[in-house]
């Protein structure tokens, strides 16, 4: 099968930038990292025309009008893909977590084949681990190296690649997903949720068990987190909501609301939201329990006090940077101390509200430091290109190859079978962009986080 891209805007006047992630609405994470990722460039380069290599084009290209332009690369030729590099004038890869075992490989084919190219490529607050497999980490300690800037979203992602063997400064900030702008979740909405008016709500986000609770059997683990939910009705006197932050979340939420005791207090989210709207959401929470890290990302933006049930290092770092509790995973003989951490957060988050205010200024700040770095290197290439057409360059990188120059090349040419990626290492069906003054954060000076009040704890 062999597509050509979608057609694009009318031509623009500036450089053209190639995003390159997991992006065709699979993951509601991903789909926020990209919103925030094209605001961020639009806003730096007005004039950039924006290249989306999507999973799934015709999603990306409903969803995200700031793209100029989609390229398919997943059931289409590789040449297909491959033809599109030549033409960029930056490659962006990212954000979010791609660089992982059996995926890795497959994102950094592209970027190699752009840097052979002459292309300039940059990391944009990348997640990376797990990495055991041989040949990604190659290419995750060749390819990298050769980025004119890189950059990670948490210190965790720093030493996984640290302890792959990569020789290169690694900046860390944070998700780009903290800049996004919520979008209203009305009363409609929550009506047609099946969501009474004025009950209090604790919001839920289960996955796949993996790596929280590789000792427990599904049915144990679906058990397990049933007794926090019937918990959290009695304690509060609460409605749950699970929210699908991926479509395989739906099963499991199911699988969990069938092992309550109080069922009929249980409900799933099942329209098609976009990332701002679930944000929107989030602001009828009263408490959030959850897995995705962006779920927990979400609930911290608005405020609401969250519980992280970490399945991996991301969500360990995101829990420590946020102050709250980092359980070390979900096991049976664990569900009284569960119980007891959701118990101590509800008691105690009106005296710890200050300090996540405080904690979620400053992650946006460092979410915006990636916008920052990327339009550094963007000057770069525009004052290269009204110099006479020298090669692109950027700033002089962070411990990478020189900005100017040709590439030194490597091996032989990519192979280029695409990339993929998901939440089972990623991040989070997708929806709507947000539009106007609802869109995510652009990077510029005096952004804040949205922690606008909840509903009183003790309404």
């Amino acid at each position: 099968m062999n597509l050509p891209p979608s057609h694009p805007h009318p031509a623009r006047r500036g450089p053209r930038i190639g995003v390159l992630g997991s992006y065709g609405g699979f993951n509601i994470g991903d789909e926020a990292i990209l919103t925030c990722v094209l605001t961020c460039l639009r806003a730096r380069r007005p004039d950039a025309h924006l290249v989306v290599l999507s999973r799934d084009a015709e999603h990306t290209r409903a969803h995200h009008p700031d793209a100029d332009e989609v390229v398919p690369w997943e059931g289409v030729s590789r040449n297909h893909v491959l033809d599109v590099l030549p033409g960029l004038d930056l490659l962006v890869l990212g954000g979010g977590g791609i660089l992982y075992d059996g995926e890795a490989r497959r994102y950094l084919r592209l970027v190699r084949a752009a840097q052979t190219r002459q292309v300039p490529t940059f990391a944009y607050a990348v997640g990376a681990g797990p990495l055991t497999d041989a040949e990604d980490r190659d290419a995750v300690r060749t390819v990298l190296a050769e980025m004119d800037d890189v950059v990670v979203r948490d210190e965790e992602s720093r030493l996984v690649l640290e302890e792959v063997g990569l020789e290169r400064e690694v900046a860390v900030t944070a998700d780009p997903a903290l800049l996004l702008a919520p979008e209203p979740f009305t009363g409609a909405m929550m009506r047609d949720e099946g969501i009474p008016s004025g009950a209090r709500l604790v919001g839920m986000s289960v996955r796949e068990p993996g790596r929280a609770a590789e000792k427990l059997d599904e049915g144990d683990y679906h058990a397990l987190l049933a007794d926090v939910a019937d918990f959290l009705v009695r304690r509060l006197d609460a409605r749950v909501v699970f929210l699908p932050m991926e479509r395989h979340d739906v099963r499991h939420a199911h699988a969990v609301l069938s092992h309550m005791t109080a069922p009929d207090q249980g409900r799933i989210l099942h329209g098609d939201y976009s990332p701002g709207q679930v944000l929107g959401f989030m602001r009828h929470l009263d408490v959030a329990v959850g897995m995705r890290l962006h779920f927990v990302i979400f609930a911290a933006l608005t405020g609401v006090p969250v519980l992280p049930l970490p399945y991996s290092g991301k969500v360990f770092d995101f829990a420590r940077r946020l102050g709250a509790p980092a359980l070390v995973g979900v096991a049976r003989e664990q569900a009284g101390l569960l119980l007891a951490e959701v118990d101590r957060l509800w008691d105690e988050y009106p005296q710890r509200r200050d300090d996540l205010r405080t904690r979620m200024g400053e992650l946006s700040a460092a979410a915006r430091e990636t916008c920052e770095r990327c339009g550094l290197l963007l000057d770069g290439l525009g004052s290269a290109r009204g110099s006479g057409g020298a090669p692109a360059a950027g700033p002089e990188p962070t411990g990478g190859r020189p900005a100017t120059g040709p590439r030194p090349t490597t091996g032989d040419e990519p192979t280029g079978d695409g990339p993929a990626g998901d939440e089972s290492a990623g991040d989070e069906p997708a929806g709507d962009e947000p539009t106007g003054d609802q869109r995510a954060g652009d990077g510029s000076a005096g952004d804040e986080p949205d922690l606008s009040e909840p509903r009183p704890l003790n309404a």
